[in-house]
């Protein structure tokens, strides 16, 4: 890689020379040697950015003489500048790691590219809801942390300004250094789009973490509702103010609160569930002690048979009853 470095590339034109690396078809060390007419044309993620003006990222493989495969940019002449060595990993057609003997050379890759605009995000979260939040970075110097991830990533989970106007009390008390690390823990290093935290569920550690100094959180989503879970507390994402890659900015209902500097919150004890014959004694407990109401209580067996017995049908079975009542009711019919 000295090759390339000691060309002082921008950080943007290195980003398009190491995409021309990577190649948007699998090959493995197999498929290498097994190239039909022995050479092909494949695209890389250079090309499929858009960034790559016409063909110019598409790589030639070509299998040479005596076992060698080569490999060289569309754009350079047909020139084949470096050769395969050998194969650092694979996972049969998901995915391979290939060492090769160089970089890979390209003038359209290599040209100078231009820095994207600078996201501000202290003036994004001013402008929309989260102007405390912003001015609390900016009082305690840890808005430059959060810029310096930018470039690289950044998701930023801003509580909005009324939730900070409830919580200044609390912020108040803290030292300066513990008022620093709750405010970086409520940015994560890397972007994070919201379908991201949707399939992503699980810890997330933050620009406040530091070795043995975890400030991690957990991602959980419930359908469309997706929580930060931190031992101490929950909140909720309610809406995005800004989301331009590599910057993402969320609205959250509370600030979070990591257990490094608040004591977490401990689940009430269960209490013991009673066994199934001290429920239902005590069921029946319940029936008999009963208040009276004002509905009708339900006839005793014993008195329906008392009732049978002064009617003169007491002893008559289900057929004979039957019997009895259809004959009642074609007499009255025929009167």
């Amino acid at each position: 890689m000295s090759s390339l470095l000691s060309k002082q590339l921008s950080l943007y034109t290195l980003k398009n020379v190491l995409s021309l690396h990577v190649l948007v078809d699998y090959f493995g060390s197999k498929k290498l040697h097994q190239i039909t007419n022995g050479t092909a044309l494949t695209s890389t993620m250079f090309q499929a950015s858009g960034a790559a003006p016409g063909s110019s990222g598409y790589i030639n493989i070509t299998d040479l003489k005596g076992g060698k495969v080569g490999f060289g940019a569309e754009n350079n002449d047909g020139n084949l500048d470096a050769v395969y060595v050998k194969s650092v990993a694979e996972i049969p057609y998901n995915i391979s790691v290939l060492q090769i003997s160089q970089v890979l050379n390209s003038a359209e890759a290599e040209a100078p590219t231009a820095e994207p605009s600078k996201l501000n995000l202290t003036e994004i979260m001013s402008k929309q809801g989260c102007k405390a939040f912003a001015d609390l970075l900016i009082s305690s110097g840890a808005d430059a942390t959060f810029n310096e991830n930018i470039d690289g990533g950044l998701t930023v989970f801003c509580p909005t300004d009324p939730v900070i106007k409830d919580f200044m009390p609390k912020y108040k008390n803290l030292t300066a250094s513990k008022k620093a690390s709750l405010l970086l823990y409520h940015g994560v290093p890397v972007y994070q789009s919201m379908q991201m935290l949707k399939s992503n569920n699980g810890i997330m550690n933050t620009l406040a973490t530091d070795g043995a100094n975890k400030y991690d959180f957990t991602i959980q989503n419930d359908g469309e509702v997706v929580t930060l879970e931190t031992k101490v507390m929950t909140a909720k994402i309610t809406g995005t103010l800004k989301d331009e890659e590599p910057l993402i900015v969320y609205k959250i209902n509370k600030v979070l609160l990591p257990r490094e500097l608040y004591k977490p919150v401990e689940a009430p004890a269960e209490s013991p569930k009673p066994s199934k014959s001290k429920s239902k004694s005590k069921s029946k407990h319940k029936v008999a002690d009963a208040p009276e109401s004002d509905a009708p209580a339900e006839s005793d067996p014993a008195d329906d048979q008392t009732a049978d017995n002064d009617s003169g049908v007491a002893g008559l079975d289900g057929r004979r009853l039957v019997m009895v009542m259809l004959s009642l009711c074609i007499g009255v019919l025929l009167m």
